[in-house]
């Protein structure tokens, strides 16, 4: 049985975990494997993925309709595509990725990890569905998209 040393003014050293790099490194790959699929696999020919099942049932489109093809033309540097297909997207992909950097940067200093609070979801949550209202609404869905549905 190991105990942890004292310190001179009596306290006790635990050492420092390991960083935790299998969540951050693990989710970079996955994000970085799906991305180059669809840059690689047009999503804009037709039957190339699934389609919608919201769309399909309602005729409404979801906050996240368009998004594959917003993410290819965004690999593609296509930004006035991408917007027309999922405005939504083509504003939370460089603010994922900003994520992602400080979710390493703090593996790579020790420090815990950043977590959401309550007010960041219920506005994240709220973003999404007037996002996903306004999207269908007729006036709006020429400028929310996508395009193919607007």
């Amino acid at each position: 049985m190991t105990t942890a040393p004292v310190l001179s003014s009596g306290a006790t050293s635990t050492p420092e975990p390991r960083p935790r790099w299998r969540g951050v490194l693990g989710t970079g790959a996955v994000v970085a494997a799906a991305t180059l699929l669809v840059a690689l696999h047009d999503p804009h020919q037709p039957g190339s993925y699934l389609s919608c099942p919201f769309l399909t049932l309602t005729g409404f489109a979801c906050p996240g309709c368009g998004g594959l093809r917003a993410v290819h033309d965004l690999v593609h540097l296509d930004l006035a595509a991408a917007w027309a297909m999922n405005p939504l997207v083509v504003v939370f992909v460089p603010i994922t990725i900003a994520l992602w950097l400080v979710w390493l940067w703090r593996v790579a200093r020790r420090r815990a990890a950043w977590q959401p609070g309550p007010r960041t979801i219920v506005g994240l949550a709220v973003l999404v569905v007037t996002f996903w209202v306004l999207r269908n609404v007729p006036v709006l869905a020429s400028y929310l998209g996508p395009a193919a549905v607007g």
